[in-house]
């Protein structure tokens, strides 16, 4: 697959987003020379995100632009996704067993976790570049000179170069494993879009719904990129799974579930210095106080509609993972997990893994400064509305602060 070709701004100014659902996608047939866009129902979520960015999104200028060349991008993604799977038939009969599912909260160690089992020479993954142009995984040797592979190099040094800061809050690179939210952006059903914009009537409409068509996507293209080893077993993160665990289990229903836990408060002063930072990438005027209270909401009613989902399952096919005992022993937790769930850890596990936290020391990619700045929530306020969690897992506050 070829390099995007370069365009002028998807957007004319002062046309609206929900008048150009067919520039766009002539913009992304124009740039992969490919139509089809597959199931239909991607549809829904696009247009709910098109009226939003009309109607309530602060965008910047520059912003506004980016917004659009994101909705390209993603269509784009989604036909050259079509083609491989219209290309690769035989992925439909491939099984997906026993995979091995990070959810929970955000900032609550998942992604120091996936980095580290995903380290484990036993499981496949979904590599950064893999997740954004999904395809069978070519050999790992031929990827540096991939088109796709470059290309996502390139992006994520532009997002790097426009705030260092962000390496701190999440450090990635085209090949470490990745979030599943590209997958999830194909359908315009991700966080992405209410991270990066502030769009109430989008969020209320994206949470409230039963992401079944979006979880069939997704495993399907799981199944795609793991052709070449189809009896390799997958290892795939996500916090956002959380809060879609019945569509999630129904895509994966004999899923090996870690779910990572730590303190709400704490979890949410590092979100909201998260979204504040790639927010600020398209708005000039961030409302932290908003985000604070938009999220809390979002997280404790995806958490306790998990919590109900999972009392309808089997209980051993869940593993707690608490973040103060990941961080006390990292290795030892994941030895844990493979326990738990009857996998090998073999001698050639633990050096991978033993490797890889010598080499990727807590701070690295510098110290993730966050607080409560701007919020008028405290601490107690946040954890209250986390109760019904917090009591579920037997979770304390870390802190009186």
């Amino acid at each position: 697959m070829s390099e995007p070709t370069q365009t002028p701004p998807v957007l004319p100014d002062g046309m609206r987003f929900s008048d150009a659902e067919d520039l766009l996608h002539e913009a992304a047939r124009q740039r992969t020379g490919l139509d089809d866009f597959g199931d239909p129902s991607y549809l829904d979520g696009l247009r709910v995100v098109l009226e939003a960015y009309d109607e309530e999104a602060r965008f910047s200028p520059g912003g506004r632009q980016m917004a659009g060349a994101y909705l390209v991008e993603f269509l784009s993604r989604r036909a050259r996704a079509q083609k491989q799977l219209a290309e690769h038939p035989e992925i439909e009969n491939i099984e997906i067993r026993r995979p091995l599912i990070i959810l929970g909260l955000v900032r609550t160690g998942s992604t120091a976790l996936h980095y580290l089992v995903g380290q484990d020479p036993q499981l496949q993954k979904v590599e950064h570049w893999l997740g954004c142009h999904p395809q069978p995984r070519p050999p790992i040797e031929e990827w540096a000179g991939h088109p796709d592979y470059q290309a996502t190099v390139a992006e994520l040094d532009a997002i790097y170069s426009a705030d260092p800061s962000l390496k701190a809050i999440h450090f990635m690179t085209a090949d470490l494993p990745e979030e599943c939210r590209h997958f999830m952006a194909q359908c315009f059903t991700d966080d992405f879009f209410e991270v990066n914009a502030t769009i109430p009537s989008y969020t209320r409409w994206y949470e409230s719904r039963h992401l079944a068509d979006t979880y069939r996507h997704h495993a399907r293209l799981v199944r795609l990129i793991g052709s070449r080893e189809p009896e390799k077993r997958w290892l795939l993160k996500y916090p956002v799974h959380m809060k879609n665990l019945a569509a999630l289990l129904e895509a994966y229903p004999d899923a090996c579930i870690v779910w990572t836990h730590r303190e709400p408060a704490k979890v949410l002063s590092s979100y909201i210095s998260l979204i504040a930072g790639f927010r600020a990438l398209y708005e000039d005027d961030i409302d932290r106080d908003l985000v604070a209270r938009e999220q809390c909401e979002v997280w404790s009613s995806g958490a306790e509609r998990a919590i109900e989902v999972r009392r309808r399952c089997d209980p051993k096919q869940f593993f707690d993972l608490h973040f103060r005992d990941f961080v006390s022993d990292p290795v030892g937790s994941v030895r844990r997990i493979y326990e738990y769930f009857g996998i090998d850890y073999t001698d050639a596990t633990d050096r991978a893994l033993r490797a890889w936290q010598a080499d990727n020391p807590a701070g690295k990619h510098g110290e993730h400064r966050h607080s409560f700045e701007g919020v008028s929530m405290s601490a107690a306020e946040i954890n209250e509305r986390f109760a019904a969690y917090m009591d579920a897992f037997g979770i304390e506050p870390e802190s009186s602060s």
